[in-house]
């Protein structure tokens, strides 16, 4: 299934205009990424069906006889008599009907992501954002000034990764106000103005230790790009 797209072009052109502008006060070179999502967390699912299973088979070993009964109402069945591999079908039916189940149900995305804790969240998305930044912007400039902004909207989470020179001059604390300025639009739906607030804060954290040189050159995309 493709990625829904969150900005129209002239979204995509007022970002690249921010870009384009904050880059005009540094020698700094920053790159922006929308992503819809950063992982497809197939193992939470997994993880959660998992547990569905568990506590069905819980369920039938602390009140047996509830299911057993329960079991003979539904097929109507009046001289069943119950064998130990009676047992084991029913226990083995339960637990497949509730992995199946809650799988299927985490299908319906809104209850997928929500079931996904806080903490997976963050390090999926910071993982992510780490291999695009080095695919992307480290090591890419000649004074290795790069600098990524990622968004990824599925989990309501950013990052911004700066190349090692920037790093050694900016404590990474000091990005809180460019993510601040970010989100305040993004909570409120304005994805392009939230991205292009934080293009213009990392401009101006970035200008004092690396003013523009009269000879610089562009060596990064200053688009978008969705993913």
């Amino acid at each position: 299934m493709p990625s829904p797209s969150y900005l129209s072009a002239e979204d995509h052109a007022q970002i690249t205009a921010a870009v384009a502008e904050a880059e005009l006060q540094s020698a700094g070179e920053i790159v922006t990424i929308l992503a819809d999502r950063s992982d497809g967390y197939t193992d939470v699912i997994l993880a959660w069906s998992a547990l569905a299973a568990f506590l069905a088979l819980a369920a039938l070993t602390i009140v047996p006889d509830f299911y057993v009964g329960l079991y003979d109402r539904m097929i109507a069945d009046w001289g069943h008599e119950w064998t130990p591999r009676g047992l084991f079908g029913l226990a083995l039916g339960m637990g497949s009907i509730a992995f199946a189940a809650l799988f299927l149900l985490q299908m319906w995305q809104p209850l997928h992501f929500f079931l996904i804790p806080g903490p997976v969240k963050t390090a999926r998305v910071h993982d992510r954002a780490i291999r695009a930044f080095r695919i992307g912007a480290e090591r890419r400039t000649t004074g290795r000034t790069g600098v990524l902004i990622y968004l990824s909207m599925r989990e309501h989470r950013a990052e911004i990764v700066a190349d090692e020179a920037i790093a050694t001059k900016v404590d990474p604390e000091v990005w809180g106000d460019a993510m601040t300025a970010m989100l305040a639009h993004v909570r409120e739906g304005r994805i392009a103005d939230g991205m292009s607030a934080a293009v213009g804060k990392v401009g101006a954290i970035i200008a004092p230790h690396f003013p523009r040189a009269d000879d610089d050159v562009n060596e990064l995309p200053d688009r978008l790009i969705e993913v």
